[in-house]
């Protein structure tokens, strides 16, 4: 009995080591495209996926980089473009699905992305000669020109409204108009006067 539960685990042991992650390795710095290897070749092969998350998530929450519907080799089995993700530290995880329902997975956790590079530090350089300054004349200042202010031309009066009515011109208008529409009342009146005699 102890003969089948010994050979038993080695079984199960050479089939988990199947799934691996050969590259990033923990502690590893990465920027831009990440080429990740590794494999997935085992028996009973149903689907994989390849994701991260947080290093902080204890949870099983992932993002997808990649699902695969056949077993990838030892190889570049995808890359993964840490560009589009905050810098920080990640956890990257394989995940085998089997026929039997059960799940084989290998993780890489302590990654660390880091697509900003640091800002250079300056460094000041150390002279080896002193300057001497000469305290016996103060400086000379020199004066800043003093702004000179704008001047706008100022608003000139238009001129005279040549088209100006009074109310004189307004009752000359009216009574024009009342004599046209007397002269035409008594025209027509007179055309239907001869129309019916």
């Amino acid at each position: 009995m102890s003969h089948i539960l010994l050979l038993l685990s080695l079984v199960l042991f050479l089939q988990s080591t199947d799934v691996v992650i050969t590259y990033p390795q923990p502690g590893d710095i990465l920027r831009g495209q990440v080429e990740v290897t590794g494999g997935m070749d085992v028996p009973g092969f149903v689907s994989a996926e390849l994701t991260f998350s947080f290093a902080s998530d204890s949870a099983d929450n992932g993002f997808v980089i990649q699902t695969f519907s056949q077993p990838v080799p030892d190889s570049v089995i995808a890359v993964w473009d840490t560009t589009l993700i905050t810098d920080g530290a990640y956890a990257l995880r394989l995940r085998v699905f089997l026929q039997d329902g059960s799940i084989q997975e290998a993780v890489v956790s302590n990654l660390t992305i880091q697509n900003d590079e640091p800002t250079p530090t300056a460094t000041l350089a150390v002279t080896s000669t002193p300057e001497i300054f000469n305290t016996a004349s103060p400086p000379t200042l020199t004066p800043r020109p003093v702004p000179t202010l704008q001047t706008f031309p100022s608003p000139t009066p238009l001129p005279a409204n040549p088209a100006t009515v009074t109310s004189s011109s307004i009752y000359a208008t009216f009574a024009r108009g009342a004599l046209i529409v007397s002269a035409l009342f008594i025209i027509f009146s007179f055309i239907l006067r001869l129309r019916k005699s």
